[in-house]
């Protein structure tokens, strides 16, 4: 079905193409915010132009949902659906920092079928097609094992009160690579208690669930992509042995910010 050659060298591409622009190696971008302290640059919609007329050359068949692209209604009619974000993390990627990807996923009656991360500024390439495992630059991913809450790993530049029984690591601004750190057992466990977008993690949910991880949204339902509405509230990513403490201890909270929380515009 997916010339996987081709493919491979079309995400090369767009990882050539958004490091043209990244500051981290010297060059500059120009960026504007597209409301709600949203920001965005040349890079997003350069890599989305790019990705989207290599990937519908590929598979002319499949629908498209991205980040920097106007939605369609024709897309949920598709058996399907290629779910991109060009630039997952352009905080990071104006600032010069490397926590950004480039993200895409294959998505096909709301799952995801294929997925990539192309991180050129880390030089890390995530891969994973379903039921045949993920990979971090062709070597195998095994997702943290850990058993226990207290003391788990999270992605966090601080911890709320109410977390500090847990450690804190690396946090990338792109939630797709902190996603794949727990299949990569740099984490084991990223929770959020926001709205977020099909586009942030359909490709990084496949990694992380081939390399063995627990996934679902933050109240342990699973998760579903190309649907009409492409929102969803709160992400959980973790070793399978603590799941069910994570929701536990994160749910509450959860419970009152989507009571509370505004959705995304």
């Amino acid at each position: 079905m997916i010339d996987y050659t081709r493919l491979d060298a079309i995400l090369h591409e767009a990882g050539l193409i958004a490091m043209t622009r990244w500051p981290g190696a010297g060059h500059s971008v120009q960026t504007w915010d597209k409301g709600d302290n949203d920001p965005v640059c040349e890079a997003d919609l350069e890599v989305d132009t790019f990705l989207r007329r290599e990937l519908s050359t590929l598979l002319p068949s499949a629908g498209w949902l991205s980040e920097e692209s106007a939605d369609h209604a024709e897309r949920l009619d598709d058996r399907l659906v290629w779910v991109v974000d060009p630039i997952d993390g352009t905080r990071d990627f104006i600032r010069g920092r490397s926590g950004w990807a480039v993200s895409v996923a294959l998505v096909s009656n709301g799952r995801s079928l294929i997925a990539c991360l192309e991180a050129p500024a880390r030089k890390e390439r995530w891969q994973a097609t379903a039921g045949r495992g993920a990979t971090l630059n062709g070597e195998p991913l095994i997702a943290s094992d850990r058993a226990e809450l207290d003391g788990a790993r999270v992605p966090a530049a601080d911890l709320a009160k109410a977390d500090r029984s847990l450690v804190a690591v690396e946090q990338p601004n792109g939630i797709a690579l902190r996603a794949a750190m727990v299949a990569a057992n740099r984490a084991d466990l990223l929770a959020t208690m926001r709205w977020g977008y099909e586009w942030d993690i359909a490709a990084a949910t496949l990694i992380a669930r081939e390399a063995g991880a627990a996934v679902s949204d933050i109240f342990g339902q699973p998760l579903g992509y190309n649907k009409r509405d492409p929102r969803s509230f709160g992400l959980l990513v973790c070793a399978p042995g603590i799941q069910q403490q994570a929701i536990e201890h994160f749910g509450e909270r959860a419970r009152e910010r989507l009571g509370t929380a505004k959705g995304p515009e």
